[in-house]
């Protein structure tokens, strides 16, 4: 009682806590017949435990330690501590080794550069229309951003550059450009399956197979919210899966012959609105020249003596405002009320055309989609990526 009072109610129950949690994950990782010492002990910033196994049991079963028992015991031990509502200090989960302690401690301080520039890419993704423009918005913000096989960043004052993919499954290039497509399509709707459409059926058995998949952890993970633990349910490959179902399903999208066919109009409205815009503007920038002259010619009018430049000047926008039926200052005005008008619509058109990208965007993946699923390459090439991603994991752990 002394010493409880000496601590204090609320650390005492964090030593509470803690031994409670190093006793659950004994029992857990090596069975109710093992022999233990716990310590828990309260001489650093961080209360903590240090355990000591008999490797043989009371049955006489000895417990190995190697890389796999290894990883068993940072999973238990991650499991163990979200069960008493604790979250764990190093995620070892869906990985083939830790972070860096570095790493990890700079995270918790908000300081490390990954962490910095995934924070950044999430603040953005809701604003930005496009990978491309995601990257622009970057730059602006002083990154440095280069392109090739794979996408790097560097936040202002790093020394090196980063490839996005080294920041989690979340960040490659393919599951960016599905964050940003589809943070507004299909998010948070159950679709509904139309037995009678071939395409809508294919799409309901590999969306099937691919929570198949993300459930017996066949496939990489990869999350939707980047915040959230990873489940089928923040599955990002589900998640584009159900928004693409959603859209055809809303967009009552027959077939994939349909589908064909509303990207081809989709194309071509989409130039037709181009090429409405840039009539549109360059009428706009006529009417501003026009007016910028008008000014020009109102300020030299008023001057007293004009050089010969001035003069000049003053003779040629004359000329110019009377080859536009400009005479009058109500007549400028009238063409300034009218430019304004024409700013108005030429925003107006550029957010159509905006949408139409958009939605051309979306049945184009969905299209591509479809093809992979045509082919049988959608789940073997899920499996193949979690294969290969096994096996560099693997060499990784040789090399330490």
């Amino acid at each position: 009682m002394a010493y409880r009072k000496k601590c204090g109610d609320i650390f005492y129950r964090k030593i509470d806590l803690s031994h409670k949690i190093a006793k659950a994950f004994v029992r857990k990782n090596f069975g109710d017949e093992v022999q233990a010492v716990i310590a828990t002990h309260v001489d650093a910033s961080h209360v903590h435990n240090h355990m000591i196994i008999n490797s043989y049991s009371l049955s006489g079963q000895k417990y190995y330690a190697n890389r796999s028992s290894l990883r068993q015991a940072r999973e238990t031990t991650n499991g163990v501590c979200r069960a008493f509502g604790v979250t764990p200090a190093l995620n070892f989960e869906n990985k083939g080794r830790s972070v860096s302690y570095y790493e990890w401690n700079q995270n918790k301080k908000g300081t490390s550069w990954k962490e910095q520039i995934r924070q950044e890419i999430d603040k953005l993704i809701p604003s930005v229309n496009s990978l491309d423009e995601l990257l622009q918005v970057l730059e602006e913000r002083g990154y440095e951003v280069k392109r090739g096989k794979y996408i790097s960043v560097k936040a202002p004052g790093q020394q090196r550059f980063v490839r996005t993919k080294t920041l989690g499954e979340e960040y490659t290039e393919d599951s960016l450009k599905t964050r940003i497509i589809y943070r507004e399509v299909g998010a948070g709707t159950t679709p509904e399956i139309d037995n009678k459409s071939q395409l809508r059926a294919d799409y309901a058995a590999i969306l099937s197979d691919v929570r198949i998949l993300a459930v017996q952890q066949k496939k990489v993970p990869r999350k939707q919210i980047i915040t959230a633990e990873y489940s089928v349910e923040n599955d990002l490959d589900v998640y584009r899966l159900s928004a693409q179902l959603s859209v055809i399903n809303k967009d009552n999208i027959r077939s994939i012959g349909d589908l064909e066919g509303r990207i081809t109009k989709l194309r071509i409205e989409y130039e037709k609105q181009r090429q409405d815009i840039n009539e549109h503007i360059e009428e706009y920038n006529r009417m501003v020249s026009l007016l910028e002259q008008a000014q020009l010619f109102k300020d030299l009018s008023a001057k007293g003596k004009l050089s010969d430049a001035e003069q000049l000047q003053h003779t040629v926008c004359r000329q110019t405002l009377n080859q536009n039926d400009i005479h009058s200052p109500a007549d400028v005005d009238s063409m300034r009320e009218k430019a304004r008008h024409l700013g108005i619509k030429i925003s107006a058109l550029k957010e159509n055309l905006e949408g139409c990208r958009k939605r051309y965007d979306v049945y184009s993946d969905i299209f591509k989609t479809y093809g992979e699923i045509s082919r049988g390459d959608y789940i073997s090439n899920l499996v193949e990526e979690e294969k290969r991603r096994r096996e560099k994991d693997t060499k990784k752990k040789r090399k330490l």
